[in-house]
């Protein structure tokens, strides 16, 4: 299939499910080979053996991308295997303790500031340089429009994704002259594991949640990757630490 990334090379974090693993199959049926990155060996392998099914090239590299030698080690694999990284989605995340500034405890906020904020982090700091040697690339990080608003009783992750378009801002503005255009995705309510465990612990409040979004819903991670690819190909050429919010309308409020 012929396509803006025909051949490309996408790194995929999280993608074992949810938005990474949208992500990573769209990027493989417009033509890219997949580096699909993820904690969970079972997840991260289906998610491979759904892209080759469809005569996809993709392959798994199990790693836990708050530490930096198996961020360092995914990079090097994927360089090794496939040459070099045209476009990264750092989506790799979790939604932490549901709990207040005064409630939540000290290890909370640290594994959730290392999984959400700390990665992209490492991420950009192993990919960066890769692309800076080709001579440009493009990479996405996840937020939410809790990087945009205030989320009373999850402070950690209101933190932590306010951090990331911070961190997406200014490592926009270090390598633009460089070719790499570094954004970031504000994603809503969207239907993956994580919102399923929201669910499980009250399904009248996720059922709420996604009616008060004014498109009446939740997002499919299918919808979410669409935006991913968009910002990662020649169609966004001039859009460069921009936070690109997909939330069926609820900011607009």
């Amino acid at each position: 299939m012929t396509s803006s990334f025909d051949q490309a090379v996408a790194f995929v974090t999280g993608a074992g499910s949810g938005i990474g693993r949208a992500t990573a199959i769209r990027f493989a049926q417009l033509g890219a080979r997949v580096a699909v990155v993820d904690f969970s060996a079972s997840k991260g392998r289906a998610c491979v053996e759904q892209i080759r099914a469809f005569g996809g090239e993709s392959i798994f590299i199990e790693a836990d991308v708050t530490q930096r030698e198996q961020v360092d080690n995914a990079v090097r694999t994927t360089v090794d295997i496939f040459g070099r990284i045209d476009v990264a989605h750092n989506n790799a995340g979790t939604e932490g303790e549901f709990a207040t500034l005064l409630d939540s405890s000290e290890a909370g906020w640290d594994r959730t500031i290392e999984v959400n904020l700390k990665s992209v982090w490492l991420c950009m700091r192993a990919q960066i340089p890769v692309m800076r040697e080709a001579g440009g690339g493009a990479i996405v990080n996840t937020a939410s429009v809790a990087a945009l608003v205030g989320q009373a009783g999850a402070t950690a992750y209101c933190a932590s994704k306010h951090g990331v378009l911070g961190l997406t801002k200014a490592a926009a503005l270090e390598n633009a002259k460089s070719g790499i255009r570094i954004n970031a995705i504000c994603p809503g309510l969207v239907r993956t594991a994580m919102t399923d465990r929201l669910a499980a612990m009250d399904p009248k409040l996720f059922d709420l949640l996604a009616a008060a979004a004014p498109i009446g819903r939740a997002a499919t991670p299918e919808e979410i990757a669409e935006a991913v690819i968009w910002l990662c190909s020649p169609a966004a050429s001039y859009v460069i630490g921009h936070a690109l919010t997909i939330d069926g309308g609820v900011v607009a409020l």
